[in-house]
C-alpha cells in the first residue's frame, strides 16, 4: 500500500497494491479512527518493529578511535537542540550517524535531499532560517560536501542568520572511498581531499568558527556556537577509519578482499 499526496508518485517506483491520494498525517488520522493498532492482526509484529526500532537508533559506547566520535556529537545534538529545532544535511557517510541516531520529534524540523545530493545542507539551511527565525537551524556537512556550497558562509553573514554549522572533516569522500574498498580493495583513487582549515575560511567570512578535535570539546564548542551573535561554525576533525557506525574502513578492505578471493577459480 502506498500512501501519498501526489497522485504522480503513485506507482512511480514500486507498483503498489493498493495506491491512495493522501497526505500522511490525515491518512494516519483516517487509519486510527477505523481501526486501534493493538486490535490488528499485526500488532505484535509492529511492537517488534518498533523495539528493533529503538534498539538501532540507541546511542553507542564511546568509540575506541581518534578523533571526534560522531555518535557522542549526535547524542549531544538530541539531548541539547529543542525539539522544534531543523536539522538539514547534504549527503555522504556522516549522515549515517545522524539518521541512525537522531530522533526528530516534530514534523518540519528535517531538511535532506530527496536525491541524495551532496552540498544540500548549508544551503538549505538558509530559507529554514529565514522563514523561522525564532527556530534553532543546525546544518550537517561532510568535508567534501561543505566544499560545494560552503561559501553560503558569507550569505549567513550579511543576512545574520544565526545557523550553527557542522563539518565533519575525514579527509576523504567516504561514500565513494567506502566503495572502492568494498570492490577494489586498496586501489585508491580520486578520493583524498586536501582540505583547507575550514574554521579559519569561516572566520574568514566573519564567521564564529572552532576546530574540536576530541569529543570532549564538542558540548563546550557547541554551546559558544548557539550563543554567537550570528553564524557558528564548527569543524570536526574525525578519524577515516570511522567509515559508518558499524564498518571501520579497514573491515570495508577486508570484506572486499574477502569476496575478490571467492571469485577467483
Amino acid at each position: 500500500m502506498h500512501i501519498h499526496p501526489d497522485p504522480q508518485e503513485l506507482g512511480r517506483v514500486y507498483e503498489p497494491r493498493l495506491g491512495i491520494v493522501s497526505g500522511v498525517r490525515s491518512f494516519a488520522a483516517a487509519a486510527n479512527a477505523a481501526a486501534r493498532v493493538e486490535d490488528t492482526p499485526w500488532a505484535g509484529w509492529t511492537g517488534e518493529a518498533r523495539a528493533d526500532y529503538e534498539a538501532w537508533s540507541s546511542l553507542p559506547q564511546a568509540s575506541s578511535q581518534g578523533g571526534v566520535d560522531l555518535g557522542e556529537v549526535i547524542g549531544i545534538l538530541r539531548a541539547e537542540l529543542p525539539e522544534d529545532a531543523i536539522v538539514c544535511n547534504g549527503a555522504g557517510n556522516y549522515t549515517v550517524w545522524l539518521h541512525r541516531f537522531f530522533r526528530y520529534r516534530r514534523w518540519g524540523t528535517q531538511l535532506a535531499p530527496q536525491s541524495g545530493a551532496m552540498g544540500y545542507g548549508v544551503p538549505a539551511a538558509l530559507p529554514a532560517q529565514l522563514l523561522h527565525p525564532d527556530r534553532a537551524v543546525v546544518a550537517l556537512a561532510g568535508d567534501g560536501c561543505f566544499q560545494m556550497c560552503g561559501f553560503e558562509l558569507a550569505t549567513m553573514v550579511q543576512e545574520r542568520l544565526p545557523i550553527v554549522v557542522l563539518v565533519a572533516n575525514n579527509r576523504m569522500l567516504a561514500t565513494i572511498r567506502m566503495h572502492q574498498e568494498r570492490r577494489f580493495p586498496g586501489r585508491v583513487l580520486g578520493t583524498d581531499l586536501v582540505n583547507p582549515d575550514f574554521a579559519a575560511l569561516a572566520r574568514a567570512c566573519g564567521v564564529h568558527a572552532e576546530r574540536v578535535q576530541s569529543s570532549d570539546e564538542f558540548p563546550a564548542a557547541l554551546r559558544r556556537a548557539q550563543a554567537a551573535d550570528g553564524p557558528a561554525l564548527i569543524e570536526l576533525l574525525t578519524d577515516p577509519e570511522a567509515l559508518t557506525p558499524a564498518v571501520t574502513l579497514s573491515e570495508a578492505r577486508a570484506q572486499g578482499e574477502a569476496a575478490l578471493g571467492a571469485a577467483r577459480p
